[in-house]
């Protein structure tokens, strides 16, 4: 098995490219060995020192470090990637696959709510996801996009550049209702 290492622009994140299928369908986002309870690969990543969160897109597995060096880890990453697709097992069991949380969807702002999420699933997630990560919705609020930054856009120095210049700027040009965009 050959498996593809990319870097992100998150000096912390490294995108791990198996060449198979990660995740069938959504994605999954863990922050914890408490939160892979049903997730195998999830398992043996946070079995390695350092490993701060883990985010399963559909080809890609990418892997946070927090105060370990990627030259002394990445060698474990590979490893531990290599033995979870040999096992057999899967990634994240059917139950617990998480798709994108839905927000709630009617009353005033359904029609805003509904251009917001065709905006971010068809210009925006693509682009993030090629640098191993993820934006979602999460709430429109009093002209306030809140969106939950997951894999590599969590805690990258340039995420707040990305928010602020392409996701803003990309938000207000269609819908004029939108006067800002923050991360939760």
């Amino acid at each position: 098995m050959f498996i593809q290492t990319e870097v992100t622009p998150n000096p912390a994140t490294l995108k791990f490219v198996p060449g198979e299928p990660v995740m069938a369908r959504g994605t999954a986002f863990f922050e914890s060995v408490e939160e892979t309870a049903n997730s195998p690969l999830g398992q043996r990543l946070f079995a390695i020192e350092g490993v701060s969160n883990i985010f399963f897109g559909s080809d890609f597995v990418a892997v946070t470090l927090e105060g370990q060096d990627w030259d002394d880890k990445k060698t474990d990453v590979l490893g531990a990637i290599m033995e979870h697709y040999t096992s057999g097992e899967p990634v994240v069991a059917e139950e617990t696959a998480a798709a994108p949380a839905a927000a709630e969807e009617d009353g005033e702002h359904a029609e805003i709510i509904a251009q917001i999420k065709e905006l971010l699933e068809a210009r925006v997630r693509p682009a993030v996801a090629r640098d191993g990560g993820d934006i979602t919705f999460h709430s429109f609020e009093e002209g306030v996009v809140y969106l939950r930054m997951q894999g590599a856009c969590s805690g990258c120095p340039s995420s707040t550049a990305t928010l602020q210049y392409g996701v803003q700027n990309l938000l207000k040009h269609y819908i004029p209702e939108i006067e800002s965009v923050q991360a939760i």
